[in-house]
């Protein structure tokens, strides 16, 4: 029985315990998010490294009075257990259960939705400068992992914030990790000040110095932070916060929350901005996630005894062919670079990274960078491979169309987690792709319909000169056999799976799904036609047109938005053919907000799965059930 935290319904009754039981409600609160992550899995390394942080948060501000900002998200489980959700938390990540990451519609705790990195900045800027314009009175606090400072955006809003002055509270969430291991100058200075090493040696030359000044150095001593200041100011005279106007605090303990309090109602006397730098460990509370915090992660259900993985699919994952693919044409092609931002693990490419140290770059949370990287590297010869989640390539849209695209250079993207994407919400559904690409000019999309296929397309991909997208989903592939040998799609050929009347055409994970529904319904009198589509751009319009020149029905399904999207294009296709008239239907998802759940769940929701296929397709033709 959790004696302290079922005390805790909300951050007031955290107020009313004593210091010296805060230490057993962390251990309370990790056991509960242990316990309850190894059954529905979630992001276990990242929660159980900020309890400590996240109860002296609570204990010395006031939400939702006060404002704190969690960048990224995924950071919040122990934020939503002191904020009343401690009883919806064994639904976390479920269908119509608790969000992963903050929600604003699901607490007044959560005052931004965060599901990106690095944008948590420029948001509490904007708090703050509101607050102050409207003359009320209450704390902004932005919770930022060090891993997040490798994204742009958080030095456009820190080079802003150190200009403006404004009242504002930074926590630098420092554990030298983001999902993988950190990279980049910024996580080397940070380490650096961090360093038990060189903090302890240099700490002992000061002590050693004030020391043997007359009259001065031993008071000195005596005062409490006089050695750290001095030691700041004596030996890093440039520190990179201070120069750019925000007051730096730190390094401290990120799992003492006596110390974590005290500090944090020193910073709310400050009256211009001011970053509090802690140091925390990953998995902390736990062997598994302490030896492994990237496996740990996103973790799927495991035994928490052992804390080995319950999941014993041996199907390979999409991500693992891409990466087995990507290592294989490396070994023929020294031309072939692979790039990622911040998912060496998560994308398949540790392994190439491994074996070709030369050819590889982690870039860290810095997508637009790590396009416009790739861009430089394609039109200077160059085979670049940039392996990015579907979700995470928008927010490089600009570098896309304007410096990749528009100059035709031939980079290589792929869209690893496209379409619906389980557990993790909005935020993360990789549902716009199609739309954003296909018009870009010059762009090729493609998507496999199996994990065979994936490996023929990057081989593709790699030889059409163009820029290319390939798109394809998370999770396990469908266990069909991998070719030895890898080999060349024609640019824009489909390729016809089943002979029928009117075309059934779809793109990439529905192929699967539409050709079970198809079988299904010529039972039921309708004759289609399926065809696996490859290409979204360029079409096969000479397979499309088969079909259009005889007046016969087709129809289209995508995994994604259907605004704009797979089927909008041959819709598109058919109007400027304006000598055929057809029936067309495209089926896909609809524009809204899509709910947090599994896969197949969601598919049900929105009819993607075979059933649902069925039965669009039969009240489309207008067949009785």
């Amino acid at each position: 029985m959790n004696q302290i935290l079922d005390r805790v319904k909300s951050p007031k009754d955290l107020k009313q315990l004593k210091m010296k039981d805060l230490s057993k409600l962390a251990k309370e609160m990790r056991t509960l998010i242990i316990d309850t992550v190894s059954k529905t899995g979630g992001h276990l390394s990242s929660n159980l490294g900020v309890v400590e942080l996240t109860l002296a948060l609570h204990y010395a501000f006031d939400t939702p009075e006060d404002k704190i900002i969690w960048d990224v998200g995924h950071q919040c489980y122990p934020h939503k257990i002191l904020t009343g959700r401690r009883d919806i938390f064994p639904n976390l990540r479920q269908y119509n259960g608790m969000s992963g990451f903050p929600c604003r519609g699901e607490s007044e705790h959560d005052v931004y939705d965060t599901g990106h990195a690095s944008t948590a900045l420029s948001a509490a800027l904007g708090m703050s400068i509101a607050r102050d314009r409207k003359k009320e009175d209450y704390h902004v606090v932005a919770v930022v992992g060090d891993g997040s400072l490798t994204g742009g955006i958080a030095w456009e809003a820190l080079n802003q914030i150190g200009h403006l002055k404004e009242k504002l509270i930074i926590v630098l969430n420092y554990n030298e990790m983001s999902i993988s291991q950190n990279v980049g100058a910024i996580s080397k200075y940070l380490s650096y000040i961090v360093s038990e090493q060189y903090y302890l040696k240099i700490k002992d030359l000061v002590k050693s110095i004030l020391k043997v000044i007359p009259a001065v150095g031993k008071p000195m001593i005596k005062v409490g932070g006089a050695v750290e200041e001095a030691i700041k100011k004596t030996f890093f005279p440039g520190l990179v916060f201070e120069e750019l106007g925000v007051k730096y605090i730190g390094p401290i303990s990120g799992h003492n929350t006596g110390s974590l309090i005290e500090i944090f109602e020193k910073a709310k006397t400050y009256d211009g901005p001011v970053l509090i730098h802690c140091v925390t460990q990953k998995g902390k509370g736990y062997a598994p996630a302490k030896k492994n915090p990237e496996r740990f992660h996103s973790a799927s259900p495991f035994d928490v005894e052992s804390g080995k993985l319950l999941n014993k699919d041996k199907k390979p994952t999409f991500s693992s062919v891409f990466g087995q693919t990507v290592m294989k044409l490396g070994e023929e092609d020294e031309k072939i670079i692979a790039i990622t931002a911040a998912m060496p693990d998560g994308t398949g490419l540790k392994s190439f990274g491994q074996k070709y140290p030369g050819r590889f770059f982690d870039v860290g949370i810095a997508e637009q960078h790590a396009v416009e990287f790739a861009a430089g590297l394609g039109v200077s010869g160059f085979k670049p491979v940039v392996a990015i989640y579907s979700t995470f390539l928008q927010r490089a849209y600009d570098q896309l169309y304007h410096d990749v695209c528009l100059m035709d250079i031939p980079v290589v993207f792929a869209l690893d987690r496209a379409g619906i994407v389980p557990d993790d919400g909005p935020t993360h559904q990789g549902i716009n792709d199609i739309i954003y690409l296909r018009h870009m000019p010059h762009m090729i999309v493609m998507a496999p319909k199996d994990e065979n296929e994936l490996q023929h397309m990057i081989k593709s991909a790699l030889s059409y000169s163009h820029p290319t997208a390939v798109r394809f989903p998370k999770g396990k592939g469908l266990g069909v056999a991998l070719d030895e040998k890898i080999e060349e799609i024609p640019l824009g050929k489909s390729e016809l799976l089943k002979e029928g009347k009117d075309l059934f055409l779809a793109f990439g994970s529905m192929v699967n799904p539409a050709l079970k529904a198809a079988k299904k319904l010529e039972k039921e009198g309708i004759s289609l036609a399926v065809v696996n589509a490859r290409f979204a751009k360029p079409l096969d319009e000479e397979m499309i047109l088969r079909f259009a020149r005889k007046g016969r029905t087709i129809i289209t399904v995508e995994e994604g938005v259907t605004a704009g999207g797979f089927g909008s294009a041959v819709r598109e296709l058919l109007d400027r053919q304006k000598k055929y008239s057809v029936r067309f239907k495209s089926i896909g998802i609809p524009l809204e907000i899509y709910p947090l759940g599994k896969t197949d769940l969601i598919k049900k929701k929105y009819l993607l799965d075979e059933k649902g296929l069925f039965l669009q397709i039969k009240e489309f033709y207008g067949v009785a059930s």
